[in-house]
């Protein structure tokens, strides 16, 4: 994998081989986490059916409103809700976890270097890089949607509240985003017999609608979506743009699958998230055939007797925030890992709860996503209009993770090609159909999740090869360490207690080092050259933690090993390490950091432009000091200036 980013190259993390470790799910019942998954996991796909059947037929490409259409776009709904849900991620995709942990990046760790060519190597880690770029555009759209189409039940409920809606849902939204840094352990509780309710709610009311009209039923036979292709191809395939919002969310079953593991996720869509968004995608179907086009301002609220339209309204509400606040957890976890793998600069990440170590709140990022889910609603106005931005980012995804699951089931699982070659053709025919009916719509709002995507997979790679780079040019100048102990050791003065040398690679002579020296022509009694690595697995148990030698003189090799989805305590690690010339006290041990200042050259490598972005990125990011949680007046830092 690549280098894992930091603001000084003398004390950034470094990724080595894979090891296995395990991951378990605290052992809690199947039914505790199934429950909790329901609250989660899956907000974001539960929340499709407010817009999704709407969209069809009165979106971007309007879809007449005959039988035989509405047929065919339930028929379409169910088997792409089989294929990529039930069949590509909970069969077969959430089976290639690491360690425990998924979504694109944990996948991208996991098949990184499995491939015979560096050219393959490459292309795969960009295309999970841009995965990870395309999930920060949809993160910042679905909030944007789910919130303002569960809002917009008002107009329905109360027409004379219409022109409220925009101002409640920035209300909500902006409420959303102020209590991250205070977490989400309290409401959290709450989140799984909220979605509960809704998930029953809206089936119920699926089934009162299916009772009237049971034809709806014989939708099941995908011989009506195959009809609606042979009947009207071109108007099918405008369909699929809208149709795929109903499987917008799937990804999240695979990167919540840390949280609550395979099996309960599995459970909770097979037993009770599938078979509620059919029903009511089933009833939204019969509506239409009972109703017509009054009934399509709305079909998801039309559902509910008019009395009962205001309650559902806050119910959905509440299902859209959850949904929302999944994404926004899942944008600081990428974001964490993308850190830790060595996509993005360090960052300031605060944990929220003491007991759950996965529950933080990184501000940047926060805001930022505030800042642009703000100006989405308020330049797209209604959820109808923000659709036509939202399938691209989502089907991008979904092709690329099928192409990341072509090198598992290849090189990591070795599947003879006669079973791998069709599941794989399927996959992509689905993900490509989708994603070609979604550029359709790239005039009218597609290009915001494109333009999203390609500033932020600009970004990441720009800091990934500058960061590469930098390293390069710092091992040029670097003195062999064996070379550096006979001559200096035996020269300078030597002075009681430790200093640690953070360094970004286990060979060499930190450049802190070589200027402590230079300026203040002393060594301490031990010296440590501390090197963090960062593998390719979520945790690294306590006992595979150090890794030590022993080079003489009073200098020692230490190198502190940390999963990425691990917070890097330094001090914490040091306390538990032994047999390194006696026990580590913070109050006789100093670390001595590198902040390297960048100058862009015209020296081979990066183009100017992205040197100068690589710097910006350099001087923004948060210091060794704060990430790695050292303590503050025991750090002395030392600059220096590399061309790259």
């Amino acid at each position: 994998m690549t280098q894992t980013p930091q603001a000084s190259a003398d004390a950034a993390p470094a990724p080595v081989e894979d090891s296995p470790t395990a991951h378990g799910h605290g052992g809690d019942g199947l039914v505790k986490l199934a429950l909790g998954a329901v609250g989660i996991v899956f907000g974001d796909i539960g929340t499709s059916p407010l817009y999704a059947f709407r969209e069809t037929f009165a979106g971007h490409h309007t879809l007449e409103l005959t039988v035989p259409h509405i047929m065919g776009v339930i028929s379409l709904m169910f088997w792409s809700m089989m294929i990529v849900v039930t069949v590509k991620y909970v069969a077969i995709i959430m089976r290639a976890d690491n360690k425990g942990e998924g979504g694109s990046l944990a996948l991208l760790a996991l098949v990184s270097g499995r491939t015979k060519t560096q050219r393959w190597s490459t292309g795969i880690v960009l295309l999970g890089v841009f995965a990870t770029a395309l999930f920060y555009g949809d993160s910042m759209i679905t909030p944007a949607v789910s919130v303002l189409s569960a809002v917009e039940g008002l107009a329905v409920a109360q027409p004379g509240l219409g022109g409220l809606v925009v101002p409640i849902a920035v209300v909500i939204l902006v409420f959303l985003f102020m209590i991250q840094k205070s977490g989400t352990a309290r409401v959290g509780a709450f989140f799984g017999p909220v979605m509960l309710l809704y998930f029953l709610t809206i089936a119920t009311l699926g089934v009162f609608s299916v009772v009237k009209t049971p034809e709806v039923l014989w939708a099941f036979s995908p011989h009506y979506a195959v009809e609606f292709f042979i009947n009207d191809p071109l108007k099918a395939f405008l369909a699929l743009g809208s149709v795929v919002l109903a499987v917008t969310g799937a990804e999240a079953l695979y990167a919540d699958m840390g949280h609550f593991g395979r099996r309960p996720i599995g459970v909770s869509w097979l037993c009770f998230v599938l078979p509620a968004l059919i029903l009511n995608y089933m009833g939204q179907g019969g509506l239409l055939i009972r109703l017509g086009t009054p009934a399509l301002e709305s079909p998801f609220y039309m559902l509910a007797p008019d009395s009962l339209r205001l309650p559902l309204v806050g119910i959905a509400t509440a299902a859209a925030i959850i949904a929302s606040q999944a994404v926004i957890s899942g944008a600081f976890s990428i974001t964490q890992q993308a850190i830790q793998l060595g996509f993005i600069p360090r960052l300031r990440i605060d944990h929220t709860s003491a007991s759950t170590a996965g529950q933080i709140y990184i501000p940047l990022v926060n805001w930022l996503l505030m800042t642009a889910v703000l100006l989405l609603v308020l330049f797209f106005q209604t959820s109808s209009n923000l659709t036509s931005a939202y399938g691209i980012a989502v089907t991008g995804a979904m092709a690329i993770d099928t192409f990341l699951l072509g090198v598992v089931l290849f090189r990591l699982w070795h599947w003879p090609v006669y079973y791998a070659a069709p599941l794989l053709g399927l996959f992509l025919l689905v993900d490509g159909a989708y994603f070609a009916a979604n550029l359709t719509k790239v005039p009218d709002g597609g290009w915001v999740p494109l333009l999203i995507g390609l500033v932020i997979f600009t970004m990441l790679t720009t800091w990934a090869k500058g960061r590469k780079l930098m390293i390069d040019r710092l091992r040029e100048s670097a003195m062999p360490i064996k070379v550096f102990i006979q001559s200096a050791a035996n020269s300078a003065t030597r002075v009681p207690g430790t200093a640690v040398f953070m360094t970004s690679t286990a060979d060499g002579v930190p450049h802190a080092l070589l200027h402590n020296l230079k300026h203040n022509k002393v060594l301490h009694d031990r010296v440590i050259l501390l090197t963090v690595k960062i593998i390719d697995e979520p945790y690294v148990p306590d006992s595979r933690r150090v890794k030590k030698e022993d080079l003489g003189q009073g200098f020692h090799r230490l190198v502190l090993c940390f999963g990425f989805m691990q917070e890097a305590d330094v001090p914490a690690a040091l306390k538990g390490v032994r047999g390194c010339g006696g026990d580590f006290r913070m109050m006789e041990t100093s670390f001595f950091l590198a902040r390297q200042t960048l100058l862009p050259s015209s020296r081979p490598g990066m183009m100017l432009w992205r040197e100068q972005l690589f710097a910006w990125m350099l001087r923004n990011a948060e210091s060794a000091m704060e990430f790695f949680r050292l303590p503050t007046n025991r750090v002395v830092e030392l600059g220096s200036q590399v061309e790259i």
